[in-house]
C-alpha cells in the first residue's frame, strides 16, 4: 500500500514536470491551453508540500505539539489569541496576499508568459514556502517575536539594528504600493468604491457576532458575512443611481486620503473586531474565487494568446523598463517569494496559532496557495489580446491614449483598434480602459471573462468585472491593514531602544502614536503615487519589487543564523541557495535602477530627462508642476533604492561574520570529542 502510495506521488510530480516542459517548449504560431500551467502548478505544489515541506517540519524545525504555543502561553486576548487554525490559515493568508501574486505576473506578462510562470511555480516551492515555513516556525519558538527582535538575536546588534530599521523602511514602500493599486483600481469607479467600503462594517459586524453574541459559532458568522458581502457585490451596481452614490465616485488623490484613513483604524481596533474577520472572511472568497476561476478555465480552457517570450525582453516594455532579468523576478514578487511575508510569519500570526505542527500547514502551505494565484493571475493576462493587454496597462505617458494609442500599439506587432476598445468597456460598465495601470484593471477584465464564457455568458460580464475588482482590492486592503500592524510592532521595538516604555505594546497612547507615524510615512508615498501622471506603480512597482526581494534576503539572513546557531548548518543549504539568487537578482536590479543610463530604467537618468524638458523655453505652469513632482519622485526612488541596498549589504556582510564564527566554534567544539573516541 504504501509503495502504491508512492507511485501515486511519482505520477503527479511527473505530470507537474511534463505540464512545465510543454509551457516551456511551445513555440510558433501554436498557443499553449491555459489548462497546462494549471495541471503543471497544482502537480508541483501538491508534491513538494507532501514531501519537501514534511522534511522541513521533520528535520529542520523539529516541529512537536507538546510544546506551548506563544498564544496559549502569552494570551491577553488583544494581540496573543489562541486562534482555531482554519481562522488562522485564513487570516494569514488574506494578509500576505496582497497585490503581488495578482499584479506581479499581471504586469510581467509584457515579457511573455514564459519567464514569469517558471518563476511562479518552481520560486515558490524551493524560495518562497521555505522562507515562510522556517520564519514562522522560528518566531514560534521565540514567543512569536518580530523579524527585527530576531535579526538582532541571531545576527547581532550592528546587523540586528540595520535589519529592524531596513525592514521598517521596506514596509513604508510595501504598503504605499499595495495601497496605490487599489486606487488605481477603484478611482472613479462608484460600484467598486462602494463594494469595498462596505465590507469594512461588514467584517466589524462578524467579528461582534463571533465574538460577543455567538462566540465559536464560525459557520454561522462566516454564513452571514459572505452572504452580506455578496449583496453588496450586487448592491454597487445601484449605488450610483442613489443620492448618496456620488460620494463614491472619487479621484485618485481623495481615494488615497480615505485609504490612509482606514490603515490607521484597522491597526489600532481590536484583532477580533476588525482585522481577524474581515481577513478571514476575505481569504475564504479569494480562495473561493481562486478555485472557481481554475474550474471554469478548466471548462473553457482558452489558449494563452501572449507569445512565450515578447519583443520586450530587451528591456524597452511600455509597461515598465528593464530587461527580462532582473525585473521578471522582482515584479513578479509575491508569487514567487516575498519578504513581506516573513513579516507577518514573525508577526500577528505565531501569536495566533494553537499548535507548533499548524504551522506547516499555515506557514508553507498558505504561500503554495498564493503561488497558485499568481497563476491564475497570469492565465487572466496571457489569454488577453497582447494589443488589449498593452492598451489597459500601458501608461497614457507612453502609448498615449485612444486612437493614437492604438496606433502605436499596433505598429509593435500587436493590433488593437479603439472600437474594440470601446465594446470591452461598455460591456465591463465602464468609460474607458485606456491605461488603466496597475494590472488589476486587467486581470478584472481577464477573469471576467473566463467567467463570462462559463457562468452566465456577456450579459453578466459587467457584473463579473466589479466582483473581480472586489476581490482584487480585498486581496490588497487586508495586506495594508495587517502591514500596517506590524510596521507599528517594528517601530515600537525600534522606538524601545531610545526609551524603553515606548516598547510597550498594551500603552494605547503608544499604540495611537506609533500607528499614526506608521501611516504618515506610508501615506506620503501613496499620496505622491497617487498624484503622478505615469499612474504611480510604472516608477514606484519596480522599488516595491526591489524593496520585497530584498527583505526577503534578510529574513534567509535570520533564518539561516537560526538554523546554525541550533546546530543545523547540515541544512542550511535551504536558505542559502534562495538567498544566493535573491541577492544576485535584487543586486543587479538595484545597481540598475540607480545607474543605468536609459531613461525608461534608471531613476536618476528618467529624473535627468525631465531636467532637460523643464530647462526647456515656453512649458505652461501645469507641465512644470508636473514635472517637478516626477523628478522629485525619480530622485526619492534613487535615494530609497541605495538605501536598500546599503542594508541588505551589511546585513549580509554581518551574517556572513556570524556564520563563519559558529563554524569554527563548532569545529572547535567537535575536536576534543574526536580525541577523547580516539
Amino acid at each position: 500500500m504504501k509503495g502504491l502510495r508512492y507511485l501515486s506521488w511519482i505520477a503527479i510530480g511527473a505530470l507537474g514536470a511534463y505540464g512545465l516542459a510543454l509551457i516551456a517548449f511551445t513555440r510558433g504560431e501554436t498557443h499553449p491551453s491555459v489548462l497546462w500551467f494549471i495541471v503543471a502548478a497544482v502537480c508541483i505544489h501538491a508534491t513538494a508540500y507532501r514531501f519537501y515541506s514534511r522534511f522541513i517540519a521533520e528535520r529542520v524545525l523539529e516541529l512537536d505539539d507538546s510544546r506551548v504555543t506563544p498564544a496559549v502561553r502569552l494570551n491577553n486576548g488583544r494581540d496573543y489569541v489562541p486562534t482555531p487554525r482554519w481562522i488562522t490559515f485564513g487570516h494569514h493568508f488574506a494578509a500576505i496576499a496582497g497585490p503581488g501574486p495578482l499584479v506581479g505576473p499581471v504586469l510581467a506578462a509584457q515579457f511573455g508568459y514564459l519567464p514569469s510562470t517558471l518563476w511562479i511555480v518552481i520560486g515558490a516551492v524551493l524560495a518562497g514556502c521555505v522562507q515562510d515555513f522556517v520564519i514562522l516556525g522560528y518566531s514560534l519558538r521565540r514567543d512569536g517575536r518580530s523579524l527585527g527582535k530576531m535579526a538582532r538575536d541571531e545576527i547581532g546588534p550592528v546587523g540586528g539594528t540595520t535589519a529592524l530599521a531596513g525592514v521598517l523602511l521596506i514596509m513604508v514602500i510595501l504598503i504605499a504600493v499595495l495601497a496605490l493599486v487599489v486606487v488605481n483600481a477603484m478611482k472613479h469607479s462608484i460600484w467598486a468604491t462602494s463594494t469595498v467600503a462596505a465590507t469594512v462594517p461588514i467584517a466589524m459586524v462578524v467579528g461582534i457576532y463571533m465574538t460577543w453574541i455567538r462566540p465559536g459559532r464560525i459557520v454561522e458568522g462566516s454564513a452571514l458575512g459572505v452572504v452580506l458581502i455578496l449583496l453588496a457585490v450586487v448592491g454597487g451596481r445601484y449605488a450610483g443611481g442613489l443620492a448618496w452614490g456620488q460620494w463614491f465616485d472619487a479621484d485618485a488623490p481623495d481615494l488615497a486620503l480615505w485609504i490612509i484613513g482606514y490603515g490607521f483604524l484597522a491597526s489600532v481596533l481590536p484583532i477580533w473586531l476588525l482585522l481577524a474577520p474581515r481577513d478571514y472572511l476575505s481569504a475564504f472568497i479569494k480562495i473561493g474565487t481562486i478555485i472557481a476561476l481554475a474550474i471554469a478555465i478548466v471548462a473553457v480552457h482558452p489558449a494563452a494568446l501572449m507569445p512565450p517570450l515578447t519583443r520586450f525582453t530587451d528591456g524597452s516594455g511600455p509597461v515598465f523598463g528593464g530587461r527580462v532579468f532582473p525585473f521578471a523576478f522582482i515584479t513578479v514578487a509575491c508569487g514567487a517569494i516575498s519578504g513581506f511575508h516573513s513579516l507577518i510569519a514573525s508577526g500577528t500570526t505565531p501569536k495566533m496559532l494553537e499548535r507548533e505542527r499548524d504551522a506547516r500547514m499555515v506557514g508553507y502551505g498558505c504561500m503554495a496557495m498564493e503561488s497558485f494565484v499568481a497563476i491564475m493571475a497570469m492565465i487572466a493576462a496571457v489569454m488577453l489580446k497582447p494589443g488589449v493587454y498593452f492598451a489597459i496597462n500601458g501608461p497614457a505617458g507612453v502609448v498615449g491614449t485612444g486612437a493614437a494609442a492604438c496606433a502605436k500599439i499596433t505598429a509593435w506587432g500587436f493590433p488593437v483598434t479603439l472600437t474594440e476598445m470601446q465594446r470591452l468597456a461598455t460591456a465591463v460598465g465602464e468609460t474607458t480602459l485606456f491605461s488603466r495601470t496597475g494590472g488589476a484593471p486587467s486581470l478584472a477584465v481577464g477573469m471576467a471573462h473566463i467567467f463570462a464564457d462559463s457562468l452566465g455568458g456577456s450579459a453578466v460580464i459587467g457584473l463579473w468585472y466589479h466582483f473581480a475588482i472586489m476581490f482584487e482590492a480585498l486581496f490588497i486592503l487586508t495586506t495594508v491593514d495587517a502591514g500596517t500592524r506590524v510596521a507599528r510592532f517594528m517601530l515600537q521595538d525600534l522606538l524601545g531602544n531610545l526609551w524603553r516604555p515606548l516598547a510597550n505594546s498594551g500603552s494605547y497612547p503608544n499604540i495611537m502614536i506609533t500607528a499614526a507615524l506608521v501611516v504618515a510615512a506610508w501615506g506620503y508615498f501613496l499620496y505622491f503615487g497617487a498624484i503622478d501622471p505615469l499612474g504611480g506603480v510604472n516608477s514606484l512597482w519596480p522599488l516595491f519589487g526591489i524593496a520585497n526581494q530584498m527583505l526577503a534576503a534578510i529574513a534567509l539572513c535570520v533564518a539561516t543564523s537560526a538554523m546554525i546557531r541550533q546546530g543545523k548548518a547540515r541544512y542550511a543549504w535551504v536558505t542559502l541557495v534562495p538567498l544566493a539568487w535573491l541577492v544576485a537578482v535584487t543586486m543587479t536590479a538595484g545597481a540598475q535602477k540607480i545607474l543605468s543610463p536609459l531613461v525608461n530604467v534608471g531613476f536618476l537618468a528618467h529624473a535627468a530627462a525631465l531636467d532637460r524638458e523643464l530647462a526647456a523655453p515656453a512649458v505652461s505652469p501645469a507641465r512644470t508642476a508636473e514635472l517637478t513632482r516626477l523628478i522629485w519622485n525619480d530622485r526619492v526612488d534613487a535615494v530609497m533604492t541605495a538605501i536598500f541596498v546599503a542594508l541588505v549589504a551589511v546585513i549580509l556582510i554581518d551574517s556572513l561574520r556570524v556564520w563563519v564564527r559558529l563554524a569554527i566554534a563548532a569545529r572547535s567544539a567537535q575536536r576534543p570529542q574526536q580525541e577523547a573516541a580516539a
